[in-house]
């Protein structure tokens, strides 16, 4: 019996690889002879580094970079010399993750840092680049990462402005003389999983900028500059800037990726299921597990377990899912197409104690499941 696990992360308490482990072995308790194949996930946002290297089995590079405010920070990414493939998270460079809460201010935030990794990149030889878009502290429309690779934004008086969200409505060209011609030789693929337009009240700056510092009135300067800024990316690009999906990914990093990267913009897990070789890794499973935090209404729109039911559907495997909680009504759940799921929370005593043991839990689980449906 072929048995696939192919969970997400439980946030803060267990990786995708480390819930691999544990239902492995509490399978194996119960059906020592059952072929496990383990394929971790993740749907792009913050984490999904330690997922990837787990099919690229690439090296942690490490480089000195600016932060979102132009200060010198360590950021790291993945880079495998054998497939020239690397995998850059934004937020390293260019993260919340990097800010106390005070300090955020994303009208005055680039996105400079992670053009230095993609050019870092490039220096070594990658010829693909899978670029993550969560976490970012910013709303610079990705002049900063575009500046980094060499293209210059002018103002009316010809001079370059400082890459920075409060600039854009300043920017009345785009210099793109100096651009790194090497950009053309590299593949990038873009993990994106918001479909947010970049500018207007679904835009950018009016849905994510809040969580990112900025004040009512901010928001509003913001948007102007992103729909300012779209009238230069349209003439210079020939595109309707509005109608792309995903343009406002990461204070418009989305559009910055495909019109300055010429990236594709994908969901994170379609990506991950890529690099994973999925969809020929599960033929002839029995089952496939999956888990990931929390089993919600947020799951059913583009998150890891919606990938893996997707995929599993197609072959009439059965899918199990073992999550942190589980949010959605049984009949709904049936309906999704998964045969079996359970929380941890309904084992524990309350939510820390089931952050704190979630290990032993999963466990529970797994022996449960397995009595039930692999004896």
């Amino acid at each position: 019996m072929k048995i696939i696990l192919a969970p997400d992360k439980f946030k803060n308490s267990l990786t995708g690889i480390e819930f691999c482990e544990i239902v492995e072995m509490g399978i194996k308790q119960i059906k020592a002879d059952a072929e496990i194949v383990k394929l971790p996930l993740a749907d792009g946002g913050d984490g999904t580094i330690e997922v990837v290297n787990y099919y690229l089995k690439g090296k942690v590079v490490k480089l000195k970079v600016n932060n979102p405010f132009f200060q010198s920070i360590e950021a790291s990414y993945l880079y495998s010399a054998s497939t020239k493939t690397a995998f850059i998270e934004m937020a390293e460079a260019s993260g919340v993750k990097l800010l106390k809460e005070d300090q955020l201010d994303c009208k005055n935030a680039t996105t400079f840092g992670t053009g230095q990794m993609i050019l870092d990149a490039i220096n070594k030889g990658a010829s693909k680049i899978i670029l993550g878009l969560g976490g970012s502290a910013t709303n610079d429309c990705g002049i900063g990462m575009a500046s980094a690779l060499g293209y210059q934004f002018l103002d009316k008086n010809n001079e370059q402005v400082k890459p920075i969200g409060a600039n854009l409505s300043k920017i009345v060209a785009i210099n793109v003389e100096h651009v790194d011609t090497r950009l053309s030789n590299v593949e990038f693929a873009i993990a994106c999983d918001v479909t947010n337009p970049l500018y207007g009240k679904n835009g950018a700056a009016y849905v994510y900028a809040g969580q990112k510092g900025a004040t009512q009135e901010e928001i509003e300067v913001l948007d102007t500059g992103l729909k300012d800024f779209s009238k230069v990316l349209n003439a210079v690009f020939n595109i309707d800037v509005q109608s792309v999906k995903g343009a406002g990914a990461a204070g418009g990093m989305g559009i910055a990726s495909k019109l300055f990267l010429k990236g594709t913009l994908e969901s994170g897990i379609v990506l991950m299921k890529k690099l994973a070789k999925f969809d020929e890794q599960i033929q002839g499973a029995s089952w496939v597990i999956s888990g990931e935090g929390k089993l919600d209404h947020q799951t059913l729109s583009g998150k890891t377990i919606q990938g893996v039911i997707h995929s599993a559907k197609n072959k009439d495997i059965n899918i199990a899912v073992f999550c942190g909680t589980v949010d959605l009504e049984e009949d709904i759940i049936k309906d999704f197409g998964i045969s079996y799921a359970a929380s941890v929370i309904e084992q524990a005593v309350d939510l820390d104690d089931a952050m704190k043991n979630a290990s032993q839990y999963l466990k529970n689980i797994t022996a449960t499941f397995a009595q039930k449906f692999l004896n």
